[in-house]
């Protein structure tokens, strides 16, 4: 499975770049996107005329970008050696707004950085047996909201340790899902999968800890949610404790 570009990668991994453009506050789509370079920035080739040290290492053409959704753009990369080695990346998307862009030769420039790290080794005499815990935001929505819900991933484990950083590396790259039941509104029916809305849904997307999901209420009912994270890693599976979201009117 890709990561996301904050999601650690290893040289070897697929890694998803995205770009999401906005017109007027809003998601909207681009007439073209023309192609993504990929540059490393490469400590050795610093100098004056190239303060950063870019090198191009890969340019895509356009064709070969996803566009996912409004608003959604999507480039899968595959980092095999010998084109990428362990340091930092910029990803450029050369694109067209509008169509009269595109006649008058005008294309705009947006820039991202990833990082590539070594691969993350750890040796411990247990396995992994710590739990996690994980705390979901925000815990109100009014009736007709569509926005994103945050789940933090927090490991069980002794802070300012070799072990704590080991457990956060694996929050990162564990698969995060959520689901998601009513549990008290006007009208609950006592079958659970008929009070289910959603289960393990994987989050939209994955920054370090966090994972965020979009959560449309239109058509749900004022009531009382319960709502849990699932992790799995390893052959592990870390269910989280139930935690309750109001829609409200």
């Amino acid at each position: 499975m890709a990561k996301e570009r904050l999601q650690e990668p290893v040289v070897g991994d697929e890694i998803n770049l995205r770009l999401f453009p906005f017109n007027s506050n809003n998601p909207a789509d681009l007439y073209e996107i023309d192609r993504v370079e990929i540059w490393f920035l490469d400590p050795e080739l610093k100098s004056e005329s190239n303060p950063d040290g870019r090198r191009l290492v890969e340019t895509y053409p356009g064709t070969d970008v996803t566009h996912v959704e409004t608003g959604e753009y999507l480039l899968t990369i595959s980092t095999s050696t010998p084109t990428y080695t362990i340091g930092n990346y910029v990803d450029i998307w050369y694109s067209y707004y509008e169509e009269w862009n595109k006649l008058e030769d005008i294309i705009g420039e947006n820039e991202h950085q990833f990082q590539i790290l070594p691969d993350l080794w750890y040796t411990t005499s247990l396995p992994v047996v710590y739990d996690f815990d994980f705390r979901i935001m925000p815990n109100r929505l009014r009736q007709g909201s569509i926005q994103e819900l945050s789940v933090e991933i927090i490991p069980n484990v002794p802070r300012a340790s070799d072990l704590a950083k080991f457990y956060e590396n694996i929050a990162i790259v564990s698969d995060l899902t959520l689901s998601m039941e009513m549990y008290c509104g006007e009208c609950i029916p006592q079958e659970k999968d008929l009070r289910t809305v959603f289960e393990n849904q994987p989050v939209d997307h994955r920054e370090k800890c966090y994972g965020y999901y979009q959560l449309d209420t239109t058509d749900l009912d004022k009531g009382i949610y319960n709502i849990w994270a699932t992790l799995e890693y390893g052959g592990n599976k870390y269910v989280g404790d139930n935690q309750q979201l109001q829609i409200y009117d």
